[in-house]
């Protein structure tokens, strides 16, 4: 059996594309799987790290504005296309997996050209420029949200959610383990705040201005600044309290998530995902420069249901530590933001996508 997984760009379509075929491998052991991403994205390091082969095409976004990027755009968009179909032709795969990104919409189409089925991978709540062009062309669309018909063909349609890392589907002895890890105490109410590898700008500048709402004795934080703010924020005031462990990346987000009563993050796909498994108390800051305003969409998708709380990018500086500070002391509203948001967890969505990808190349 030979499956060709394409896309990638950002981790929230690269690790669970891994997983994907991470699943695959599990059911069908002797699979041959070839990934197909963008040159010079996350892809091109972590897919060979986790064991499988890629190629890249040389493709990337396109941007609003009139750059040197958009009048390249074409030119790059023709050469991957001819790219892709070679690599279709050659690998003569039995079904093509498109994750979202930039290298999924070439190499999908090319595959639906020469008449082998495919499916999408939609991980958010509001479908990707990429995924909406070649939504009428696919066998199977994996979705992990309601109200989806508005993209694909409801007879296409499974919902399954969205895949994430196996460390994090048990976490219930490793508390003392995550305290442990990260130099922080038992007995004291924990808040972990996040904005991905890179940073997010705006929860770092909310920890950094309220450093007098920090220095509480029962309190203590893990601050995950990102690569992007090291240099900003890593010998600042609020790094420096001995109750707020600041760090650039988080190497062990199981334990980060166990030893935490309330976590503070932005609302792509795979984080919501992350956060329905581990069914903690959630503060979602939606990041304002994202496509059709998604993250916003994804947070209301929990809101609505009573699942997580959302404080908009704009009033988060002022507004998201005291909020946090007050959930914190409200056991009856952490309770129920927790079992309302382990309703939505979706544990075997791997497994379910890789059952999908596997009937299709059998079909």
């Amino acid at each position: 059996m030979k499956i060709i997984i394409s896309g990638g760009g950002t981790g929230g379509h690269v690790f669970p594309a891994i997983a994907i075929a991470n699943a695959i491998r599990d059911i069908q052991p002797d699979a041959d799987i070839l990934f197909v991403g963008a040159k010079g994205k996350l892809e091109m390091e972590k897919v060979p790290k986790a064991g499988y082969p890629i190629e890249g095409l040389n493709i990337s976004g396109f941007h609003r504005k009139l750059t040197m990027r958009n009048l390249m755009f074409p030119f790059k968009l023709i050469s991957s296309l001819w790219k892709a179909r070679g690599i279709v032709k050659r690998f003569q795969p039995d079904v093509a997996v498109g994750v979202g990104g930039y290298a999924s919409g070439p190499t999908l189409e090319m595959a639906s050209r020469a008449g082998i089925p495919t499916l999408i991978q939609e991980q958010n709540s509001y479908a990707g420029v990429t995924n909406k062009l070649l939504a009428k062309k696919v066998k199977k669309a994996c979705i992990a949200y309601d109200n989806m018909e508005r993209f694909f063909p409801s007879e296409c349609i499974q919902y399954t959610g969205n895949p994430v890392r196996s460390d994090i589907l048990d976490l219930a002895d490793k508390r003392e383990e995550g305290l442990r890890y990260f130099g922080l105490e038992e007995g004291k109410k924990t808040i972990f705040a996040f904005g991905g590898s890179l940073g997010a700008r705006t929860i770092n500048e909310a920890f950094a201005n309220s450093t007098d709402l920090l220095e509480r004795d029962d309190v203590q934080v893990l601050w995950q600044m990102g690569k992007l703010y090291e240099d900003t924020y890593k010998n600042s005031v609020t790094a420096q309290l001995p109750n707020v462990e600041a760090r650039t990346f988080i190497d062990r987000m199981d334990l980060a998530y166990a030893m935490a009563d309330v976590i503070i993050g932005r609302a792509g796909a795979l984080t919501i995902s992350e956060l329905c498994i581990v069914g903690k108390a959630a503060i979602l800051v939606p990041s304002p420069n994202v496509a059709e305003d998604h993250q916003t969409k994804n947070a209301m998708a929990l809101v609505d249901k009573n699942a997580a709380l959302l404080v908009k990018d704009a009033a988060a500086k002022t507004d998201l530590l005291p909020r946090a500070l007050e959930l914190l002391e409200a056991d009856g509203a952490q309770t129920m933001l927790s079992q309302n948001i382990q309703q939505l967890a979706k544990p075997n969505a791997a497994t379910e996508i890789a059952k999908a990808v596997i009937e299709l190349a059998n079909n």
